[in-house]
């Protein structure tokens, strides 16, 4: 199986738009993208679409953080091809479907990984609008590496960590979670699946 992970930053936000209802009208600064069969990491601007979709159509599965939400649809226009043809692992729609609500990324990767995000969206438009391209793919690059560490250690351990939201005082709570069906390879399971 041909899988990369993938994470979009844009040059405009949701309020330069109207709000997120407006989705297909921001614009991609740079894509930021892990290949398995090349063991690298490579960034995308806008001006190098034509050979991110050359990747892509060689893709069979995209693994990401909120992508099936946010970079699938922002993404769609740049594309002479169906995107949505592309099976996607979306972690962030994998955790809610089994938690019946919606985490970050960040409080994933704090608990999980024991690493947090090196910023957020906002500074990602800011490097963008400054020109500053370097500090805005290692900023993208980033997400993209905590994405795979997640992606990989859901493989190897079936777990997930995160602050729960059912108690007075946060504590952190061990979600079971089964993703080798999007593995493409074997692998050697520490674990026993079940919900919790």
């Amino acid at each position: 199986m041909n899988r990369i992970v993938l994470d979009i930053e844009t040059q405009n936000l949701f309020s330069d738009v109207g709000g997120k209802n407006n989705l297909s009208k921001l614009l991609l600064s740079v894509a930021g993208v892990y290949s398995y069969p090349e063991n690298s990491y490579m960034t995308f601007t806008e001006k190098e679409i034509p050979a991110f979709e050359n990747l892509l159509k060689k893709t069979d599965l995209i693994i990401g953080f909120n992508i099936d939400h946010f970079d699938i649809p922002v993404l769609k226009k740049y594309m002479s091809f169906d995107l949505s043809k592309i099976k996607t692992l979306d972690i962030m729609v994998e955790f809610a479907n089994l938690t019946g609500h919606r985490i970050s990324l960040d409080d994933l990767a704090r608990n999980t990984l024991g690493k947090g995000k090196s910023g957020n969206g906002l500074a990602a438009v800011d490097y963008f609008r400054q020109g500053r391209m370097d500090e805005l793919k290692k900023y993208c690059l980033d997400d993209v590496k905590i994405t795979k560490d997640l992606y990989e250690h859901c493989l190897e351990r079936g777990e997930l960590k995160f602050t729960a939201r059912d108690a007075n005082l946060p504590y952190v709570k061990t979600l079971k979670i089964d993703l080798a069906q999007y593995s493409g390879i074997e692998t050697k399971r520490l674990w026993t699946p079940s919900l919790f």
